[in-house]
């Protein structure tokens, strides 16, 4: 396949899987999904859903989380992991939004990146589930996939998402990296990855990656 009969078989194959798109982090609100973004760093969407209730039941708003105090988020969000260096962020970044953003969540790379503990997937996460704003966050998942179906060279997620952009059209971003993350999670995981599952990559994928695959697999 070419690339652009690659991309066409990708989004027809998960516009079939993932009609309706859940979104992977509970939240109510910009505030909440830049906090829930922020404390899914290494670590898994399911535990940062059953902490985000807890804190945001002391604070779902940056006026009421700069009341809290550094340790005080710090023992709620220990499960999560790296609770330090995100109850410093998760305050330091309250107090931003309510000195200079009127206590809002702003709507540009720039403002959301200068917050602490905000990096560019996240602040394109927010970006685009929060605000609609076409935005195209890699994660691990989605940087995994690209590299398999031959759509990027893998280096880095900077060049993924650069590739990304490039090849799928804007108007599907949003929807199209939620997709990914699902199928990359129920269809080619990291780890016990069964090609016959996963029908893209098995269609379209990378040939070094197909034949490490089935070397593997050899007896």
């Amino acid at each position: 396949m070419t690339k652009k009969e690659s991309v066409s078989f990708i989004i027809k194959t998960l516009n079939e899987l993932y009609p309706e798109i859940p979104i992977p982090l509970d939240h109510k609100d910009p505030y909440t999904l830049l906090i829930a973004v922020l404390l899914s760093a290494q670590s898994t969407d399911v535990r940062v859903n059953k902490i985000t209730p807890l804190l945001f039941k002391e604070a779902d708003n940056p006026y009421d989380m700069i009341k809290l105090t550094v340790d005080d988020i710090r023992d709620i969000i220990k499960p999560v992991g790296l609770s330090p260096m995100k109850s410093k962020g998760i305050h330091g970044l309250s107090k931003i939004l309510i000195e200079k953003h009127n206590g809002q969540v702003p709507k540009t790379y720039e403002a959301l990146e200068a917050l602490p503990a905000v990096g560019h997937k996240t602040a394109a996460v927010v970006l685009s589930q929060a605000f609609g704003i076409p935005a195209f966050p890699v994660d691990t998942h989605i940087h995994r996939l690209m590299y398999r179906w031959n759509l990027t060279n893998g280096k880095n997620v900077v060049q993924t998402e650069k590739d990304a952009k490039r090849l799928f059209p804007e108007e599907l971003w949003n929807d199209l990296h939620l997709q990914i993350i699902w199928y990359g999670r129920e269809y080619s995981p990291a780890r016990g990855w069964n090609l016959d599952n996963d029908i893209i990559t098995k269609t379209i994928g990378r040939k070094t990656v197909l034949n490490d695959y089935y070397k593997a697999k050899k007896p």
